[in-house]
C-alpha cells in the first residue's frame, strides 16, 4: 500500500521575537510520522492564511516568501515522486534531508559535478550548445583542478568548503597563471560560478558562495582594420596558394561580419535571394543562436565566386573551404607581416572591421549593423559607434589644427 505523503507550511505562534514576528516551519508527513525543520523565513503572526498555507499577499514581502515556499513544496513533491517511481523506501526525515539538501553537503565535490556538467554539454553539442561554449568549461575545469592541487594539495575539494575566500584565491591564482587578460581571468570565474549556482539551486549547498562576489569587468578598446589596412590585404597578390586562400576568406569575415565558426559551416543552405532580389546569408550564429541577416557586398560575392569549384567546396558542399582554426591563424600572422600590418589579424578583429570600417563608418544604421552582426542586444553594437565617435573626434580635431593654422 502507497505511503500517504503531505507537505504543510505553518507558524510557531507562540515563539514570537522582539519585533513581534515568527517563524515559519514545513512539516514533512508520511503516513504518521512526521519530520519538521525552519525555513529561515519569519513573518506577522496575523499575515497568515491558515487555509491556503501561504502567507496574505498583502503582507510585506509576501510574493517572495510565498514563491519559495512553491520552491520547497515542489522539491518535497519531486523527490517523493523519485522515490515511489523508483521503488525505493523512504522516511519523512529521508525526504526531509534531501530537502534541506544535508546529504549531498557530505558527497558533491567541486571537480566531479563540474565533470558531471560537461558531459551533459558535451553530449548537446552542436544541437544546443556550441563546441566553443563546452571547450570553456572544459578550460575552467582544468584550470580549477590545477588550482586545486597546487593550493590545497587534494585531488578534489569538497563543494561545501566553497567560500568567498576560496573564490578569491582562485582568481589571484588564474592571473598569477598568466592565462590571459583581466576579463579572460574573469570568464574564467564566471563559469565556475555556474557550477556553484547550478549546486545552490539544487540545495546543495546551503548559501550562494558568488553572493559577495561581482565580476570586475575592464572596457576593453576593439582593435578593427581601418581602410588602408583593408586595401593592403585586398591588393596584395600572393604566390602560394594557401596564404592567398586564408586572406581571401578572411577577408569575407571582414565584409560579412561572421565569426569563423560560422565562416566555416556556410553552405548553399544559407544563400538566399532577398527582397532587393541581391544574394543574403541567413544563418543562426553558433555562439549564439541568434539570427544573422547579411546582405552581400560585392567582394564577398567574388571571393564566393572564386571558391564555388574548389575541390574542397565541391567535396563538403560547404561555400568557402575553410581550414583549421589553428593553421588560418597561423597563416594570417604570415599575412600580416607580408602586408606590413602591425595588428593581430583575427577572426574576432575581421567582425570589428565589419563593424567599424565596412558599415558604420559608410553610415549604416547601428539597428541595421545590429541585425547583420546577430547580436541580441543593441548595446551589444553600440560599443562599435563609440569607437567610430571617437574616430570622428580624432579627425576633427586634426581638422581644427589645420584651420588654426590657416587663420593664424
Amino acid at each position: 500500500m502507497r505511503a500517504q505523503f503531505k507537505v504543510l507550511f505553518y507558524p510557531r505562534k507562540f515563539l514570537v521575537d522582539l519585533k513581534g514576528q515568527v517563524s515559519l516551519y514545513m512539516r514533512i508527513t508520511v503516513d504518521t510520522e512526521r519530520a519538521e525543520f525552519s525555513v529561515k523565513r519569519k513573518i506577522d503572526p496575523d499575515s497568515w492564511n491558515s487555509f491556503r498555507g501561504r502567507v496574505r499577499t498583502s503582507a510585506p514581502f509576501a510574493e517572495e516568501i510565498n514563491r519559495y515556499l512553491d520552491e520547497l513544496q515542489g522539491r518535497a513533491y519531486q523527490i517523493h515522486s523519485y522515490y515511489v517511481v523508483n521503488n525505493k523506501s523512504y522516511t519523512a526525515k529521508t525526504i526531509r534531508d534531501k530537502v534541506q539538501g544535508k546529504e549531498f553537503d557530505r558527497s558533491k565535490k567541486i571537480l566531479k559535478l563540474y565533470d558531471e556538467h560537461n558531459a551533459q554539454l558535451e553530449a548537446l553539442v552542436p544541437e544546443e550548445h556550441s563546441y566553443g561554449n563546452w571547450r570553456r568549461h572544459v578550460r575552467t575545469r582544468e584550470h580549477l583542478a590545477h588550482f586545486i592541487e597546487t593550493v590545497y594539495k587534494q585531488q578534489d575539494y569538497p563543494l561545501k568548503k566553497v567560500d568567498l575566500d576560496f573564490i578569491n584565491r582562485y582568481e589571484h591564482f588564474l592571473k598569477t597563471q598568466q592565462l590571459g587578460n583581466h576579463n579572460t581571468v574573469m570568464k574564467y570565474v564566471v563559469n565556475f560560478k555556474k557550477i556553484t549556482r547550478m549546486a545552490y539551486a539544487n540545495n546543495w549547498i546551503k548559501r550562494d558562495p558568488f553572493f559577495h562576489w561581482k565580476a570586475n569587468w575592464r572596457r576593453t578598446e576593439r582593435e578593427f582594420l581601418n581602410d588602408y589596412d583593408l586595401n593592403s590585404l585586398l591588393e596584395k597578390e600572393f604566390k602560394i596558394e594557401r596564404l592567398s586562400m586564408v586572406r581571401d576568406i578572411f577577408l569575407f569575415s571582414c565584409f560579412t561580419g561572421l565569426a569563423y565558426v560560422d565562416v566555416a559551416r556556410l553552405s548553399r543552405d544559407h544563400l538566399v535571394f532577398g527582397m532587393d532580389g541581391q544574394k543574403w546569408i541567413k544563418i543562426n550564429r553558433a555562439k549564439t543562436s541568434s539570427r544573422s541577416s547579411i546582405p552581400l557586398l560585392p567582394p564577398a560575392l567574388k571571393i564566393l565566386a572564386k571558391y564555388s569549384l574548389h575541390p574542397l567546396t565541391v567535396k563538403t558542399g560547404k561555400l568557402l573551404p575553410v581550414i583549421s582554426n589553428q593553421k588560418s591563424n597561423a597563416y594570417l600572422k604570415e599575412i600580416a607581416t607580408i602586408c606590413g600590418i602591425q595588428k593581430n589579424l583575427t577572426y574576432h578583429l575581421a567582425r570589428h572591421t565589419f563593424a567599424t570600417t565596412v558599415t558604420l563608418a559608410n553610415g549604416i544604421p547601428i539597428e541595421s549593423v545590429s541585425k547583420m552582426l546577430g547580436h541580441q542586444s543593441l548595446a551589444t553594437t553600440q560599443i562599435y559607434a563609440r569607437v567610430i565617435d571617437r574616430k570622428l573626434k580624432e579627425d576633427m580635431e586634426g581638422l581644427m589644427d589645420k584651420f588654426d593654422i590657416k587663420m593664424a
